[in-house]
């Protein structure tokens, strides 16, 4: 799994602002017909069965946004973990040439917020289905099995005695500083520590894409909602180690730099 995948405390919050917006929606305010009802599956210009795409299939007016519908059904896919980047950035160009609010200026204005709600939806969900560890954790918080705020920070059982030699480093290296002592045999130690969490992350990374193909498979399986959560638990505790690690791995980078 590439750096790209990585999420820092500002990508965390972003991605949960993401996700609560997501599941908050209910489409009612900027989408509502001219009537003032709430959109239903009948197009609202024509009242043919729109279809669930962006544009009608009848008539061609751009539509509201369904109730629930998530990010990867606005590209149009299965929620799946592993997808083809490529093939998902080009669909982002092509949707935001078809949805940028510059082709609707001589739209109505209902026609013009749909537009711009459009193109706003395809911004975040392109940011978000774009990077394999976003996905993941988009996936899981949507379905309930990962919450903001709830990331379980507790050391691997069969990491225990690595962690605390790190920590007894680390308090090492502040103490050295502090007290101006001798900090090169210290940076050593740590330097062999930070190399030895990350081949673990990478370790973790590699499991993570096999657990994404596990998941896949139950999707295509048709899997009911006992073995699908079954999966999201497994996902969630892979997740939970490697940001564990990745927190290690970064503490380490930050004092060596200090």
């Amino acid at each position: 799994m590439s750096a790209a995948g990585e999420l820092d405390d500002v990508e965390c919050r972003e991605l949960s602002r993401l996700a609560k917006k997501s599941l908050r929606k209910s489409y009612m305010s900027s989408t509502k017909t001219q009537t003032g009802a709430a959109p239903a599956q009948a197009c609202w210009n024509c009242n043919a069965v729109a279809g669930g795409g962006h544009f009608c299939a009848a008539c061609g007016k751009i539509q509201p946004l369904a109730d629930g519908a998530d990010y990867f059904a606005f590209f149009g896919l299965p929620q799946k973990l592993k997808i083809d980047e490529a093939g998902l950035e080009q669909r982002f160009h092509q949707l935001s040439w078809k949805l940028h609010p510059d082709n609707f200026v001589k739209a109505s204005e209902f026609e013009r917020n749909l537009a711009l709600e459009r193109s706003s939806e395809l911004n975040d969900a392109y940011r978000t289905l774009r990077e394999p560890v976003l996905r993941v954790e988009y996936l899981l918080l949507r379905e309930g099995v990962r919450k903001e705020g709830t990331t379980k920070q507790q050391a691997p059982p069969e990491l225990l005695e690595e962690v605390f030699e790190l920590n007894e480093s680390l308090d090492e290296l502040r103490t050295a500083r502090n007290d101006g002592g001798d900090l090169s045999g210290l940076r050593v130690r740590l330097g062999e520590a930070q190399k030895n969490f990350q081949e673990k992350l990478e370790e973790i990374d590699a499991e993570l894409l096999h657990v994404f193909s596990e998941w896949d498979k139950s999707v295509d399986a048709g899997a009911d909602d006992n073995e699908r959560r079954k999966q999201m638990a497994k996902l969630n505790e892979v997740l939970n180690r490697r940001s564990y690690i990745r927190n290690l791995v970064r503490n380490v980078a930050q004092e060596l730099e200090a």
